[in-house]
């Protein structure tokens, strides 16, 4: 390549060209950086011939395609552009995340739903079980509630679970929260997040490497993950059986030399092994967010670019509710300190009969203090 061709304007390549160029046929990321770098930008790819092409080394299904007479359809992407808070970024564009870029297979092109300043602040990402514990949905919500408030985005994959915990307790705090999905952006996955996907786009953004129009599929959940580890300083696994999905986002920041976390908790389960595995594995035990903060370094960061939020939009502490029970309440959650338990159990613990538990139980779930799962009561508030 010339230095004519290396040194040519950035901005000659419109985002048509790079979506007709990424939804070739046989043209995923590797390939389209193969070609990038060889012709330097993508017009030049676009007008190549056979030959130059077959210089390039690159499949003859993407050479076929890239000299055949019809091009692929892109109108999808391009209306989709049109709505406000919409965009798609290139790899050379300013906004596209620098820690992204580091992977070998980046993503050409990036579809934004929201506000693209979020890509660029330091984040965390949090990960964990579709199926977990009241106790691990509260332990995420909360510790990505502090993290927020010291200036850290919250990264997750916006699935059920450990997930959208983060996500919600992110929003409660300053810095926002963004969604990497797995699927094209003209669609949320799982519909049941609808409103929190678009909570997300008003206090961050939702994230995607797929076009326009393509459906979630297996496989492509483990591809959103290397994007969740590789855009955070760390990743944090709250809950996570041994065969969670989430410990291939760990093992994705293991590869990409960045730290994993994760959040101990009870022998007795199950979806605590996948991270005592991690941490016999070497991940860092945590057991505040302090801990985090401390290991990144960055407990003092500043977060002036961040709307305060009022007085009035602050929860109120759920411990607040334990501390205004009365005397029975509150000897009762002392037997719910750290594990969940049955209604069988609290009588052998607590010395209320079945009927005088049951009563309570109904009271503190009405009160947000307790939780029911399987028959089993958790203490939220701890």
């Amino acid at each position: 390549m010339d230095a004519e061709t290396k040194n040519r304007p950035v901005n000659q390549d419109s985002i048509a060209s790079w979506l007709t160029l990424r939804l070739t046929p046989g043209v995923g990321n590797t390939t389209f950086h193969t070609l990038l770098n060889h012709f330097g930008h993508v017009e030049a790819v676009l007008t190549a011939s056979h030959k130059q092409l077959s210089a390039a080394n690159v499949s003859a299904e993407a050479i076929n395609a890239l000299t055949s007479q019809t091009t692929p359809d892109i109108s999808a992407d391009l209306a989709w552009l049109e709505t406000e808070d919409h965009h798609i970024l290139t790899l050379n564009d300013a906004a596209y995340p620098t820690r992204l870029k580091q992977l070998n297979d980046a993503p050409p092109l990036l579809y934004v739903r929201g506000d693209i300043d979020y890509l660029q602040q330091p984040q965390l990402a949090m990960v964990g079980s579709r199926n977990p514990t009241a106790a691990g949905r509260n332990t995420a919500k909360n510790f990505a509630t502090h993290l927020s408030d010291a200036g850290i985005t919250i990264t997750s994959g916006l699935a059920d679970g450990i997930d959208g915990a983060s996500h919600e307790g992110a929003l409660l705090g300053l810095a926002g929260t963004i969604a990497v999905v797995a699927h094209g952006l003209d669609i949320i996955y799982p519909a049941k997040h609808q409103q929190l996907a678009q909570k997300i786009t008003e206090n961050g953004a939702v994230i995607s490497e797929m076009p326009i129009g393509i459906q979630p599929r297996r496989g492509l959940f483990p591809r959103r993950n290397r994007l969740i580890s590789a855009l955070s300083l760390g990743t944090l696994v709250v809950e996570a059986a041994y065969k969670s999905g989430s410990l291939i986002t760990a093992r994705y920041a293991m590869e990409q030399n960045s730290e994993v976390f994760a959040i101990p908790g009870s022998i007795h389960n199950p979806m605590a092994r996948g991270c005592h595995q991690l941490i016999r594995q070497g991940a860092k035990l945590v057991e505040t967010a302090k801990d985090i903060l401390e290991e990144l370094n960055i407990s003092q960061l500043a977060t002036p670019s961040y709307p305060q939020k009022s007085e009035q939009s602050t929860p109120e502490n759920p411990k607040d509710h334990q501390q205004a029970l009365d005397p029975d309440h509150q000897k009762l959650l002392k037997c719910l300190a750290y594990e969940p338990a049955s209604i069988d159990e609290l009588v052998l613990s607590s010395q209320f009969s079945a009927a005088e538990i049951a009563s309570m139980l109904l009271i503190l779930e009405l009160e947000d203090v307790v939780v029911c799962q399987n028959g089993r009561y958790t203490n939220v508030t701890i």
